[in-house]
């Protein structure tokens, strides 16, 4: 199970069900709207001096690591945190899951010149496999979970096909 869910797929997750279904089922809509656009200049604008963009097993993709044992998920804002605390605590359970433990997670927010320190409890194990095989059935289904009609939809790159 773990080789299948990537970090992308476990931020979904926390985000909105039925992104996660379009996205696992190869409906991608995100390459071309702004608000994804705004992000990877973000991304690729910001922290300039790291190596950036450290994929591992075609599964996680870090997007900087600092201090040997330190690594960075940059974010363009806030507005959805607890999606981004989970996708690197899955990064920080992934690395534990190869033999590479006591990694530390930071969540960079360039754009307000903040960060939040991430830790993998020893209770987020359980929940990020639960989380695992909840994804895994949510993308074998026929049919997309419903719409969560959320503040922030108006904001995602799937917003017309869900609404429209």
């Amino acid at each position: 199970m773990m080789d299948e869910v990537t970090g992308v797929m476990i931020n979904y997750y926390f985000v909105c069900k039925r992104k996660l279904w379009y996205f696992a089922n190869h409906i991608n809509l995100e390459d071309e709207h702004e608000n994804v656009k705004i992000g990877k200049i973000i991304d690729e604008s910001s922290y300039n001096r790291e190596r950036k963009d450290i994929l591992i097993d075609d599964t996680i993709n870090i997007d900087f690591i600092r201090n040997k044992k330190e690594i960075h998920e940059v974010k363009k804002s806030r507005s959805i945190e607890e999606a981004a605390i989970w996708q690197l605590k899955y990064y920080l359970y992934y690395l534990d899951k190869k033999g590479l433990k006591g990694w530390l997670g930071k969540l960079d927010y360039p754009l307000l010149k903040k960060n939040i320190e991430v830790v993998l409890e020893k209770d987020d194990f359980q929940k990020i496999e639960k989380t695992q095989h909840d994804i895994a059935d949510i993308i074998k289904k026929e049919t997309p979970p419903q719409a969560i009609n959320s503040r922030i939809c108006k904001k995602c790159a799937y917003y017309e096909l869900c609404y429209i």
